[in-house]
């Protein structure tokens, strides 16, 4: 591996099981050989990838206790408190899903938002994650130097992926990113309403292509691509619902990376004429596959550990067995995936 590689880095959505995806980073700001040239997030990923940005503007650490905080504020956030109480009893994630799946004010929330209208709460209505995304350093956020940064939301009315730039981050295109439409009102950005980017691109890709940016890219992954048993209960085929809805865009994306390859490697068309993208992946689906969308929306403060301290593992790991691919080959085997 030659000294002082680049990468971009692609940081799916998925509420709290975004916490994976902090643990990652803390284990590749220790790399400092390895340089973070541009980030693609959505949702989850947009918030760490903003909290990221920011801190690496002043150091590695800055960012590493810039992400410590955010997803200590985000651990503030969970409105069933019992879960956080029942921590004590149910310590392993994968119960703690179950439990919170089945607990009344869950499921009383999950039957509201098929119920009720986030509108229909007139002046009531707030986003408990604006405050935390007020108090990110917007001026570092959009500098021009650092990483390149793109965040990604759906325009509701079009329903195309937009992409805002580093220079046009702002606390609404952040929240704009993370709006779920079931519990969140759609986010007003110059006369456009935006809901969440994972159902347009979780995280886009294409960004992340530009000729100054470096071909290799880590997706972070946070959704489970495979799940071996077929869903039975109705808990069970809404969350894998999810699971595919808030992948299909990345499995899109990554096809078409798989085509240009494939197109490059016969010489169908000219070396040079596209980009050759390396595709690397970080992700955990057995533990991933254990949790459930209760997860995702009631952050527990011992399942954002679990998920740091697993998604730390992941990248070590990966570090492991293919730090030395970097800049040289990608680590998924796209052909297969498609084959």
């Amino acid at each position: 591996m030659a000294e002082g590689v680049r990468v971009n880095l692609a940081l799916q959505g998925g509420g709290a099981h975004g916490a994976f995806t902090w643990g990652a980073l803390d284990r590749l700001l220790g790399e400092e050989d390895v340089e973070i040239a541009g980030i693609s997030g959505t949702s989850a990923g947009a918030l760490n990838g903003a909290a990221l940005k920011a801190g690496l503007i002043e150091s590695r650490d800055a960012a590493r206790r810039n992400l410590a905080w955010f997803w200590g504020e985000v651990a503030r956030v969970g409105d069933l408190r019992l879960a956080n109480w029942m921590t004590h009893f149910l310590p392993d994630a994968g119960n703690l899903a179950r439990f919170l799946e089945l607990t009344p004010g869950y499921r009383a929330m999950d039957a509201a938002t098929r119920v009720f209208s986030p509108y229909g709460y007139g002046p009531f209505y707030d986003n408990p994650l604006r405050p935390i995304a007020e108090r990110l350093s917007y001026d570092r956020v959009r500098a021009a130097e650092g990483p390149a940064f793109f965040v990604n939301a759906t325009n509701v009315r079009t329903g195309k992926v937009r992409v805002f730039p580093a220079e046009e981050v702002t606390p609404d295109v952040l929240l704009a990113s993370a709006c779920l439409p079931t519990l969140f009102q759609a986010v007003e950005i110059e006369g456009d309403a935006y809901w969440d980017g994972g159902y347009t691109g979780n995280p886009a890709l294409f960004p992340l292509f530009g000729p100054d940016l470096p071909a290799d890219v880590i997706v972070i992954n946070i959704n489970p691509l495979v799940r071996p048993e077929v869903p039975r209960s109705a808990q069970a085929i809404q969350n894998r619902i999810n699971e595919i809805g808030f992948n299909t865009s990345l499995l899109r994306e990554l096809r078409a990376i798989a085509f240009v390859q494939r197109l490059l490697a016969q010489r169908q068309v000219p070396q040079g004429s596209m980009k050759e993208v390396l595709v690397h992946m970080i992700a955990d689906d057995d533990l991933m596959r254990r949790l459930n969308v209760a997860t995702k929306l009631v952050p527990t403060r011992a399942v954002i550990e679990t998920l740091r301290a697993a998604g730390e593992a992941a990248m070590d790991s990966f570090l492991a067995s293919h730090k030395g691919d970097i800049g040289r080959r990608g680590t998924v085997d796209l052909q297969a995936m498609f084959g």
